[in-house]
């Protein structure tokens, strides 16, 4: 453009945008939760527990101890909360782990289960 052509152009009024509404984030929503859960029996030792834990949920043997413990002292104790889909895994493999070579007795695998988290 030249000197003389924008000295002779008018100034173009802009009409103001509408504000545009920021729009709001779909929301997700979670998939409900579950427990994986351990029951307790005579036919397996705290090794046995800890192992399995450490194999099949990666817990540290601190946490693979307390809660052998806690399966031992109460009956029952939460291994896992996860979605449904992760949680009947997790107790298929706890039913697959097999028996406890430590105890002639022990036939195969402790008991698992699944529940909904409580919300």
């Amino acid at each position: 453009m030249t000197a003389s052509a924008s000295a002779v152009a008018e100034p173009v009024a802009e009409e103001a945008a509408p504000a545009a509404r920021p729009k709001a984030a779909p929301k997700t929503k979670r998939q409900p939760r579950y427990h994986v859960v351990l029951w307790n029996d005579d036919d397996h030792t705290y090794q046995y527990v800890v192992s399995m834990l450490r194999k099949l949920f990666a817990h540290p043997f601190a946490t693979g101890l307390k809660m052998a413990r806690e399966v031992d002292t109460k009956g029952r104790v939460v291994v896992l909360t996860t979605t449904r889909e992760h949680a009947e895994l997790k107790r298929d493999q706890i039913h697959a782990f097999g028996a406890d070579r430590l105890l002639a007795r022990s036939k195969g695998s402790m008991s698992a289960s699944i529940e909904p988290e409580a919300g």
